[in-house]
């Protein structure tokens, strides 16, 4: 986790930062794996608490560059939970009533719920990455955007929701190497878009753009992590593992049954 979690205030340079490193990982895959199976079955138990309970939220955020494996993570970390405590979010380019709305109000309406886990697939960071990018809209619209998300996260902490960010960091070789796969894979191939490929030209610029958010957004009650990605197995080990640590630190307690049950006798 420390290897990872963005200090807010400090400067997030990702041409310093290797893609296929994976500090900490002892064992390389074989090791992780082993680690990985009792941390998915922590996840269970805590996810299983956490509903029962029914007084903490979590946010988790996964955000990345095309191919990075947002829905890989997905279907990895949270097999097996309990679907009644977690919901997945996906957003896409907004619809026309939203665009009628702040850019924040589609993404409020899906925030987690109590006992809740909600997962963003993408987020309302796109607004202050593809909306840059691909110049939507306005320097001076997404510039002010940075301060109205850390805002909004931190309405959403106060309010009782945790909050967890996950940059999954892939090298530009490797997303070659994955849309490859998914142009030439018939069961993938329904995922590769031309769009990816435009994306792709202006790899640069997204960079810069995630950069400024990681920099400008990393709060202690909303913190970045930047996860190497190239590995999947790490990817997936690093997620689990501050997941994990985050719901044992709530100290979530199996809640008492509302009803004195004592000499309950079932025929």
């Amino acid at each position: 986790m420390k290897h990872h979690r963005i200090k807010p205030g400090s400067k997030v340079d990702l041409a310093a930062l290797d893609a296929s490193a994976t500090p900490g990982a002892r064992g390389g895959k074989k090791g992780a794996l082993k680690l990985f199976a009792p941390l998915n079955q922590k996840l269970m138990v805590l996810q299983n608490r956490l509903w029962a309970e029914h007084g903490h939220k979590v946010l988790v955020v996964l955000q990345g560059m095309d191919t990075s494996g947002k829905d890989g993570t997905i279907s990895h970390v949270f097999q097996g939970v309990n679907p009644m405590g977690v919901q997945v979010a996906a957003f896409k380019a907004p619809t026309a009533e939203e665009l009628e709305h702040d850019f924040l109000w589609r993404i409020h309406a899906r925030a987690p719920k109590s006992g809740e886990i909600v997962i963003f697939n993408r987020s309302h960071y796109e607004d202050v990455l593809a909306a840059r990018v691909r110049k939507l809209v306005p320097k001076e619209t997404w510039e002010a955007r940075y301060r109205q998300i850390n805002d909004f996260e931190k309405l959403l902490a106060d309010t009782g929701t945790v909050v967890l960010k996950f940059f999954l960091y892939i090298s530009r070789d490797e997303q070659k190497k994955r849309l490859q796969e998914r142009l030439e894979d018939p069961q993938k191939r329904w995922k590769f878009r031309l769009g990816d490929l435009e994306d792709r030209k202006l790899w640069n610029d997204y960079v810069r753009a995630y950069e400024d958010a990681l920099s400008r957004t990393s709060q202690d009650w909303a913190p970045w992590y930047v996860v190497p990605a190239n590995r999947k197995w790490y990817r997936n080990l690093v997620v689990a593992s501050v997941l994990v640590k985050t719901l044992e630190d709530l100290r979530l307690k199996q809640p008492e049954p509302p009803e004195d049950l004592k000499g309950v006798v079932i025929e």
